[in-house]
């Protein structure tokens, strides 16, 4: 979306050229990865085609088409003149009075007071400020850290080459007149610069800098952050650039060559928001050209208005949590992802490196049982266990024919999922974080946050959105009311950083609220099964029943010496318990609980269940995926039938969103057909795929918003592939058929649900009774 408003603001400025881009394919895997960028290319209603090689010869006729297989051709990709742009912003905002500018100024500290920014001191003086902005490109660490905040991004080189000149380019008479090439399987790429060639790559060593070891103007050649070419580092890049355009690229001359230098986050997205240790200290760090102006535009939204038009999530700073934030994490996860700029990226593939870093207690045991684990907030976490590998032909799982579809997966997850539903399962909840609010002012605190009322009994809980100022999500968790001036608060592991730095930046000034993270200090481990109750009565002498113990209630109860806080919740939509026990003690309570189960079937049962199908199958929505700021709980189908009469962030907007017809509903879909027309082979969607009409439409709604996959995964129990998905009300309408565009092809679904009635077991009656 950063990219798509920045080319928007470019073309206004008619800075905007569009000259189209081919990616070429030398390998048949690129070809597939093609056909899924079709996809994503009509969920966003990008003009794109596949071209064979000779189609590729037609839009670059200096490319050896005999060692290509085709091409994907996009005729919007666009070149922009950088330096004029940003002089544009500049005079524009001069215009204004909104800007001065200040040339060859040093700034040598910045100033806080009380967590908060307050002065910005340069070599030619000090200046007052309420707000503060780094902007600084490879620099931008080292001017955080004078305020005690972190930016995390290393300086990397990329190198680049500009060959020429070039008859053939300069008969074009333009800057540039072919479509930008990218040979995607050397990681390169080709650009014509009026008459030469600039030949970049992304597959030479990973090569960083630390922002303080950067040359100074003074002492650079050409600038700072066009560092010396190191040729030995490129020889190889060259021959693949020779092979795809020997008669263009042999007798031309290399005129300059550099090892220029650009920012590297450790996931890839840019670091935008308000920094998590000082406020009004914001970032706008990390962000390419192609995404400048949408980056400068969202930055100024949130400062002004709290929230930003665009959801924010991906690119928040505050996504981090401090184990990620220092520069050897930063390193690390960069040396892994710099080779994958144009790497063939599967969406739920986890990281190799920084590993093993947060481990739950009982990991000793989990990885007894064989277990696969995903990454979570830095936890391994579970997400299938080999050892449950014989349930797959006890149920009759089927495996996924396409191997991308069956990648960082397993039927195992599946098998998992009905045992659970027939006996017991255990599921590591290492993962998740804890917050604990305390204090005289704590409920009037939490209400001030939280959609749904905080104020109930003491041992009930409340699940409840977290808004932003315009009534978008901002968050979606659980609170359990421990004593009358104590709360225990729930969230998950991907959020855990943004939903901290929330709570805390709306805290209370006057000491009346403690907010503690309790995260390292406590394990969860979840039973759920219609023997859930068997298997935790062995343990413990607690009245479990349906009268002792009901649902979304909590209690400390003893497993033998053991204090453990039990809580009757369920994301997985069956009986059983969250349980939360001291990180000293998470060991021997799943000890206890795995020989107490022995007698009643158990099953460890990992996030494959309890975040997806599991999940899926109750129609639970999920943060960052179905929820975020773009979307309000109307649309969502969490609004409740009363508004609590306490004031709380973003209730206007929320109320005005009552007030009217929805623009899109959260709706369930079945698939119902998964053999592509392409092949005959059975396919299974992983996620973003765009949702269309029964005629092949992209279906938007009056908001401007597409509808697309949100989640997707099985549906054992009720033997379906179930897709979520917002879709305007015209369309939200249960038995409405309709389709989705996966790798290419087309496959029909239909609405089984429009709102949040859960496909399997609707009335709740197994996890309530």
């Amino acid at each position: 979306m950063l990219t798509l408003d920045s080319q928007r603001q470019y073309t206004e400025m008619e800075l905007n050229v569009a000259c189209g881009g081919v990616e070429i394919a030398r390998e048949p895997q690129r070809l597939e990865e093609f056909r899924r960028r079709m996809t994503s290319a009509k969920a966003w209603g990008i003009d794109a085609w596949l071209v064979s090689p000779k189609e590729v010869l037609e839009l670059v006729p200096f490319v050896d088409e005999s060692i290509i297989l085709g091409g994907f051709y996009t005729p919007s990709v666009s070149v922009v003149d950088s330096l004029q742009a940003g002089t544009l912003f500049r005079e524009r905002a001069q215009a204004k009075a909104a800007l001065a500018t200040f040339a060859n100024i040093e700034v040598l500290a910045l100033e806080t007071n009380t967590g908060a920014i307050t002065a910005v001191v340069t070599d030619q003086g000090r200046i007052e400020t309420e707000h503060v902005v780094i902007a600084c490109g490879v620099w931008s660490p080292r001017i955080a850290a004078m305020a005690g905040a972190h930016i995390p991004l290393t300086p990397a080189v990329h190198q680049m080459i500009d060959v020429g000149p070039i008859p053939i380019l300069e008969a074009t008479g333009s800057e540039v007149g072919y479509p930008i090439v990218r040979d995607m399987d050397v990681f390169m790429y080709e650009r014509q610069t009026a008459g030469s060639m600039e030949v970049g790559s992304y597959a030479h060593r990973p090569i960083f800098h630390r922002p303080d070891d950067i040359p100074s103007i003074q002492a650079s050649r050409l600038s700072p952050t066009e560092l010396p070419f190191t040729a030995e580092d490129f020889d190889e890049q060259l021959e693949d650039a020779l092979e795809l355009m020997p008669d263009l690229l042999e007798t031309a001359e290399i005129k300059y060559a550099i090892n220029g230098l650009l920012s590297l986050t450790p996931d890839g997205f840019p670091l935008l928001g308000e920094t998590p240790e000082v406020r009004n200290l914001w970032s706008a760090a990390a962000v390419w050209i192609k995404e400048g102006p949408g980056a400068g535009r969202m930055i100024a939204e949130w400062m002004t208005h709290g929230v930003p038009e665009i959801d924010p999530h991906q690119s928040d700073i505050a996504r981090f949590y401090p184990y990620a934030r220092n520069d050897h994490h930063v390193r690390a996860r960069c040396a892994e992802h710099f080779n994958k700029t144009y790497g063939i990226v599967h969406p739920r593939e986890q990281w190799e490196s920084e590993r093993n870093l947060r481990c739950a207690p009982y990991h000793t045991r989990t990885e007894d049982l064989g277990a696969i684990y995903f990454q979570a907030g830095g936890w391994e976490r579970p997400h299938w266990y080999t050892a449950n590998a014989p349930l797959v032909e006890e149920y009759g799982v089927e495996d996924r024919p396409a191997e991308w579809d069956a990648r960082w997966w397993s039927p195992i997850s599946s098998a998992e999922h009905l045992a659970l539903r027939d006996r017991v399962g255990m599921v590591d909840l290492a993962p998740f974080v804890v917050f604990d609010v305390s204090g005289p002012g704590a409920l009037d605190y939490l209400q001030t946050m939280t959609v749904n009322s905080c104020n109930v009994a003491v041992g009930r809980s409340v699940y409840t959105p977290l808004l932003d100022y315009h009534g978008g999500f901002r968050s979606d968790l659980t609170i359990m009311r421990l004593g009358e001036m104590q709360f225990r608060v729930v969230t998950g592991a991907f959020d855990g950083p943004r939903d901290e730095q929330w709570f805390r930046k709306h805290l209370p000034v006057d000491g009346t609220v403690t907010f503690v993270d309790r995260t390292s200090a406590l394990a969860t481990i979840g039973v759920w099964g219609p023997r859930a109750r068997d298997l935790v009565s062995a343990v413990s002498e607690a009245d479990l029943s349906n009268d002792g113990f009901p649902y979304g209630t909590t209690q400390e109860v003893l497993f033998g010496s053991l204090p453990v806080r039990l809580f009757r919740i369920s994301y997985v939509g069956d009986l059983g318990w969250e349980i939360y026990v001291p990180m000293e003690n998470g060991l021997a309570v799943w000890d206890a609980l795995w020989r107490a189960g022995q007698d009643h079937g158990v099953v460890a049962v990992g996030a494959g269940v309890y975040g997806t199908s599991g999940r899926l199958e109750k129609g639970y929505r999920l943060m960052g995926a179905e929820l975020g700021s773009e979307y309000n709980p109307v649309e969502a189908g969490l609004a409740r039938p009363k508004v609590k009469s306490a004031d709380f962030l973003g209730k206007e907007a929320y109320l005005a969103a009552r007030e009217e017809e929805p623009a899109a509903i959260l709706c369930t879909l079945t698939v119902e057909d998964h053999v592509a027309s392409s092949d005959g082979v059975k396919r299974y969607m992983t996620g973003s795929e765009p949702i269309l009409t029964a005629s092949g439409e992209r279906i938007i709604d009056r908001k401007g918003r597409p509808s697309y996959v949100t989640s997707a995964g099985a549906g054992p129990s009720v033997g379906r592939y179930l897709l979520l998905a917002y879709l305007p009300p015209e369309h939200a309408v249960v038995g409405t058929d309709l389709e989705v565009m996966y790798m290419g092809d087309r496959f029909p679904v239909r609405v089984a649900v429009a709102g949040s009635t859960p496909l399997f077991d609707p009335d709740d009656l197994r996890m309530k009774s």
